[in-house]
């Protein structure tokens, strides 16, 4: 195994133990499925980057890890590699069949190397997803076999393979081989239990906290001056980032950690699209491009005017927008609960010291002449136990297994505890951040179908 193999490895497994992650169904650590997929790769091929971008395919997509960072651990072609394999659609670009086109159209436009390697993800996950999840097999089947469309110039020995594993697949469900590539979602869409004065609040929270509420004005420099003396002036003002400016137009920026003796060339980086949001966007679209990159560059009248980094997630109005979500998350737990189990039954899957303390809030909280009833006095994680206790409830929400749901919740307690508590949120709950934006997304592009 190189170095730069052995490095990604290393990379990635820590990576995704940071946060715990593990396979969906057979809750195996999540390195299990990388490290599949990178000896796919290099049964193939001795390319060491393509074989540990393999191990990096996902890192960026699921950690709190960017593109900035694969690049400075593992240099630009390593980096292009990953970014080409990572997902670019949004939950407010659609549902899933419209984000699943987006995706596919953007590995269309993937090199080789990166098909080769998407091929190899595509086996694994094929594989796995048949085994456990018969159901949403079905559907997982047409999107690979849309995706196949797209994946031909990949290797022709792992293209046979996938093949292979999806007509597999099919036989297993009884469904014709090869399947039709036809990417429509036959689950049904999570429906929200929030009242009309919630879905306002909702709205309220997501187009009142904006990009222009927490970015910093770009400072930006001639690139007629020579990239020397603008990382110069770049250092001695201690910026993180500066703009490049020609013709008076910012054209792209330079970051205080590319290093002085590279090319001016590779020093210039480019405003990528997914990197620039709107002054209006909400701050969930931020939130999106902050988990890809290391800058969301804000414009104003079409130029890049600002700029936004992960520090800038620490900012009171992004706190108060985060908690102000927690909570009107935790007020759906306790309206599903009711929903649920409308004889108050939710009370067996309750354990007796928590139930408790329920009953004793409930009875501290009558005496002061309170009108509330015991779920009223359940704790957020007391909440979340009940409901997701339901194997119906759980799916709904996207969690196949009660360890999932468990982690899950757990994260999200522990954001809302951070924020109650003025904590750092950026170092440890970044996971849990782009799971609540990606959850505000859906829920409001639900509203617009609703």
């Amino acid at each position: 195994m190189t170095d730069l193999v052995a490095d990604a490895r290393r990379f990635a497994t820590e990576a995704h133990q940071r946060i715990d992650q593990r396979r969906k169904y057979s809750n195996q650590p999540y390195q299990e499925h990388l490290k599949a997929v990178a000896e796919q790769v290099a049964s193939v091929t001795d390319d060491a980057e393509m074989i540990a971008a393999a191990w990096l395919h996902d890192t960026v997509e699921d950690t709190p890890a960017t593109f900035g960072d694969i690049e400075r651990a593992f240099g630009r072609s390593v980096r292009d590699l990953v970014a080409q394999l990572t997902d670019v659609s949004k939950p407010s670009d659609g549902n899933r069949s419209e984000r699943k086109a987006i995706d596919r159209h953007h590995l269309a436009q993937a090199s080789a190397r990166a098909k080769t390697v998407k091929l190899a993800d595509l086996i694994d996950n094929c594989t796995d997803i048949c085994r456990h999840d018969p159901g949403f097999a079905r559907v997982y089947l047409r999107e690979a076999a849309a995706l196949l469309d797209v994946l031909g110039e990949g290797d022709e020995r792992l293209f046979r393979r996938a093949q292979q594993a999806l007509a597999n697949c099919a036989r297993r469900l009884g469904l014709p081989a090869p399947p039709q590539s036809v990417a429509e979602d036959a689950r049904q869409p999570l429906r929200s239990e929030l009242s009309l004065s919630q879905r306002r609040a909702l709205r309220l929270f997501t187009e009142a906290f904006t990009a222009s509420e927490i970015a910093q004005p770009l400072r930006s420099f001639d690139i007629e001056r020579g990239m020397d003396v603008l990382q110069t002036l770049a250092s001695a003002d201690d910026l993180e980032v500066a703009g490049l400016r020609r013709d008076g137009v910012c054209i792209g920026y330079l970051s205080a950690g590319q290093q002085a003796h590279r090319a001016p060339e590779d020093l210039l980086r480019a405003f990528a699209p997914a990197q620039r949001v709107r002054r209006d966007a909400p701050l969930s679209e931020v939130v999106h491009v902050l988990t890809h990159y290391d800058f969301c560059f804000v414009t104003a009248m079409g130029d890049v005017a600002g700029v936004i980094t992960r520090g800038d997630m620490q900012q009171p109005v992004v706190r108060m927008w985060l908690f102000g979500i927690v909570t009107l998350m935790e007020i759906e737990l306790l309206e599903r609960i009711r929903s649920r189990w409308p004889d108050g039954s939710w009370t067996e899957r309750l354990p007796a010291g928590r139930l408790d303390k329920a009953q004793a809030l409930l009875a501290e909280r009558r005496r002061r002449g309170q009108h509330v009833d015991l779920a009223d006095c359940l704790q957020f994680g007391d909440k979340a136990r009940v409901l997701l206790s339901d194997e119906e409830q759980r799916l709904a929400f996207g969690l196949p297994t009660k360890g999932a749901a468990k982690r899950v919740m757990s994260d999200l307690e522990s954001l809302r505890n951070n924020l109650a508590h003025a904590q750092d949120i950026v170092t440890y709950d970044w996971p849990q951040i782009a799971r609540l934006a990606r959850n505000i997304e859906e829920r409001l592009k639900q509203q617009e179908r609703d």
